[in-house]
């Protein structure tokens, strides 16, 4: 991948509604260069899409946990995903090696609303569970791109990446 697009890429990750003419003045491209190498990346599938990242404590999810699941018998078709996918508290599900089959990151209200969900994860994938509740978030779904050097300037201040040497 050209060292151009993963700038363009570090610029979206950071501010996925960043305008073809930000790209284009970030990157030295023209507005309409911009436009194309996006829609490319688009096209490849490197860009999966954009959407909005929403709090879950301002929708009344306050507890976000981590299960992991198995299924009861080895012998258990590995059709839990979809067993399970209609339980909209499950925000992320991962293939994991190891003794357990699945990683779900699952979100809820309370400890309550936990156990119901931890149950209709039970019901509905025929699976046993072993729950690890997240106490706080220091961070999450970070970019794996460095931070591009306009947006380490926040509100016309230098951060610790860019100390102030104003005098």
């Amino acid at each position: 991948m050209e060292s151009l697009d993963r700038q363009i890429l570090a610029l979206l990750a950071h501010d996925g509604r960043m305008s073809y003419t930000d790209i284009g003045r970030e990157t030295g491209l023209s507005t309409s260069a911009a436009q194309q190498r996006v829609r490319r990346l688009e096209q490849r599938g490197v860009i999966k899409g954009y959407r909005a990242v929403i709090d879950p404590a301002s929708i009344g999810a306050m507890l976000t946990a981590f299960v992991q699941i198995q299924p009861f018998a080895a012998d258990q078709p590995d059709d839990t995903p979809e067993l399970v996918s209609h339980i909209p508290q499950i925000v992320s599900c991962y293939s994991v090696a190891g003794e357990t089959s699945y990683l779900l990151k699952v979100q809820a209200g309370n400890t309550v609303e936990l156990e119901h969900l931890l149950a209709e994860i039970r019901a509905a994938g025929k699976v046993s569970t072993n729950t690890t509740v997240v106490l706080s978030i220091p961070y999450e779904e970070r970019s794996m791109l460095p931070e591009p050097h306009s947006a380490r300037l926040s509100n016309g201040r230098a951060t610790e990446a860019e100390p102030d040497v104003a005098g």
